[in-house]
């Protein structure tokens, strides 16, 4: 057998697996849409304060000048800055780092310090160098 004979053969064999898909395809039912009560109604996600953010967003550069946007911004913030929006269990504070002191700012930096060693030192060229 010679490279033509395979490359027909493949030729066949993937026009029949793309006709037999597309037979199951075709063949294939829809499925039945999700059960009504599984989907959100309208009226359960009314929220005024949202579909008034909506119109200020529509409004564009003139929801600036907007009094009752900027009281929907103010009332937004206040949703998610409140107090009472903040998790009642808050994070362990981090251990402070001791401040250093005027002698100890004055020192030279330490030799293992990472750009102390990553830093080439400044070298003018010799009378003779080519720059």
């Amino acid at each position: 057998m010679n490279g033509k004979m395979f490359a027909r053969l493949g030729a066949v064999v993937f026009v029949a697996v793309a006709i037999t898909a597309t037979a199951i395809e075709l063949t294939r039912k829809e499925e039945a849409p999700a059960s009504p009560s599984a989907r959100p109604t309208e009226s359960a996600s009314v929220d005024p304060l949202r579909d008034e953010l909506i119109r200020c967003q529509f409004l564009g550069e003139a929801g600036t000048r907007d009094t009752a946007c900027l009281h929907a911004w103010a009332r937004n913030r206040e949703r998610f800055l409140a107090a009472a929006a903040r998790p009642a269990e808050r994070l362990p504070e981090s251990p402070q780092s001791p401040r250093p002191t005027a002698s100890s700012a004055t020192t030279a930096p330490a030799e293992d310090d990472p750009i102390r060693k990553e830093t080439a030192p400044v070298m003018a060229p010799e009378p003779g160098e080519a720059r």
